[in-house]
This record gives C-alpha cells, structure tokens and sequence, in this order.
C-alpha cells in the first residue's frame, strides 16, 4: 500500500495516510476527485476502470464545525501510468510502501478501518486514494 507521511497541513500531521487524499470540488464526482488528486499529488494517471470502491464512511470530530462533518470514499487501484513521486513537498514529507498486515502505527484511525476491508476483501490491491 503506498502511503504518504503528512506535514504541514495542520491536520494528521506526521501520520502516514492515503497516498492520495483531497477534496471533491464542485462538479466533480469522487471517482474524478480520485484521479486528479492522483495525477496532482503523485504524478499518476489512473484509468477510471482501475478504481474499486474499498469503503465509504461518515465521519465527525464530534464538534458542530461543518468542515468536520465528511463522507470519505475510498478506492484502490491497482494499475497505473507513471511512478508515484512527491509533487507537494510541502504537504507530504515521504512515500513508502507497507504491506497490508504491517502498517506504520502513526496512521489515522479511519483510513486504518477502510485499509481493514480492503485486507479483508482480499484485494491485491497497491494503492489507495480517499476522499
């Protein structure tokens, strides 16, 4: 699983986590979210038919602040155009690959639960994008 260690987004910081994340922007479907975060933070070009949808969450920090009230989609995507490199260097300290049953401990909670159904689907999927 290639995953990112995050710095200066002030949020997760230094915890490992999808190796592409973001925002769906206005129009955009999550499918679309997935691919051009992608391209933008990696450097990849992802077919849409080498997307699976792994998990899809509602999540809350517990607050009333609405930012913090999210659905997460998350995919993976085993087949690529490209070699995944930092094109944010600011926002992402490292890129690594971990195997699914020896992930880093410092990682957030909820992307560690979607990562779980994809180790139990069995998928030998290698990347993963959440939204």
């Amino acid at each position: 699983m290639l995953l990112q260690l995050r710095q200066n987004t002030g949020y997760m910081d230094g915890c490992w986590a999808a190796g592409a994340a973001g925002h769906v922007e206005r129009g955009e479907t999550a499918t679309g979210a997935a691919i051009r975060e992608a391209r933008e933070e990696l450097g990849l070009a992802l077919d849409p038919a080498a997307l699976s949808p792994i998990a899809v969450m509602q999540r809350t920090d517990g607050t009333d602040n609405p930012i913090e009230q999210r659905v997460d989609w998350f995919f993976a995507c085993d087949a690529w155009d490209g070699e995944p490199r930092i094109l944010e260097p600011r926002k992402c300290a490292e890129l690594a690959w971990f195997d699914l049953d020896a992930l880093p401990e410092r990682m957030p909670d909820y992307e560690r639960t979607a990562l779980a159904a994809l180790r139990e689907g069995g998928s030998a999927t290698l990347l993963a994008v959440g939204f």
